[in-house]
């Protein structure tokens, strides 16, 4: 890549619940490397206001949009509805990223570098050499590298960071993907997507990132979350086989 991405064409997707602290602090972040991109905020009727907020920051930024939800429905349901109202927008890339600060727009280069050399999906991987987390205990740890090992092995796929939440991907492989079927809501989401992907035939690359914990708030992760991921993995695999995935 001959200059630095400026984030043209693009649209960075973060749904929010109660992430007022953090919101300004991540747009700041994400404009100083990406400028030119646009983020639309997806709010789930947060009661600490962060909806207002956005609303305000919209206001005085026309590179930023919001989506607002009725109540919180949860992160699958975020992305696909963002995806599906912006799809044919005029947008060339889409991307998820946490507002929490957990994701470093610092790895965004590599994302559309690795658009530059092929890629249709973009994973941000903590499980490659030169990616890690930050901050977690070892229950997280167990949760997420088990997660992704046991999706692997039951999906028989490659990739190595399958629950990943920092992800991109070009519009033609989200129409691929038919991101409107998507029924996964909550951990499996990310799962549900990555193996759609591979399922069309589209090239996913996966990045090294270093994942930060969330500084302020709390962690959406629960056990039902990942109890949710389990069994999801299973009906993606026969849906597969069955050739219903679609």
């Amino acid at each position: 890549m001959t200059a630095a991405p400026t984030g043209e064409r693009s649209l960075i997707v973060t749904p929010t619940y109660n992430e007022r602290d953090n919101l300004p602090l991540f747009i700041e972040s994400l404009q100083s490397v990406v400028p030119r991109a646009h983020v639309l905020v997806v709010d789930d009727n947060s009661p600490d206001g962060t909806g207002e907020l956005a609303d305000e920051l919209a206001a005085r930024d026309d590179r930023i949009r919001v989506l607002h939800r009725p109540g919180k429905l949860g992160l699958g349901t975020a992305y696909v509805d963002a995806f599906s109202q912006y799809l044919d927008a005029g947008y060339d890339y889409f991307f998820e990223m946490d507002t929490d600060l957990s994701h470093d727009p610092a790895y965004l280069p590599d994302f559309y570098r690795a658009f530059e050399e092929g890629a249709d999906v973009v994973a941000g991987s903590r499980n490659i050499p030169g990616g890690g987390v930050e901050g977690w205990g070892p229950g997280r740890h167990f949760i997420s590298k088990g997660g992704s090992l046991y999706s692997r092995v039951i999906l028989g796929v490659p990739i190595r960071d399958l629950t990943t939440g920092y992800k991109a991907f070009t519009r033609e492989a989200l129409k691929r993907i038919d991101i409107g079927s998507v029924r996964s809501n909550g951990y499996s989401f990310q799962i549900e997507l990555t193996y759609r992907a591979l399922q069309a035939g589209l090239k996913v690359t996966e990045v090294p990132i270093v994942f930060v914990d969330r500084r302020v708030g709390q962690s959406k992760m629960s056990r039902k979350i990942f109890a949710e991921a389990i069994g999801v993995v299973w009906k993606l695999r026969f849906d597969s086989m069955r050739g219903k995935l679609h």
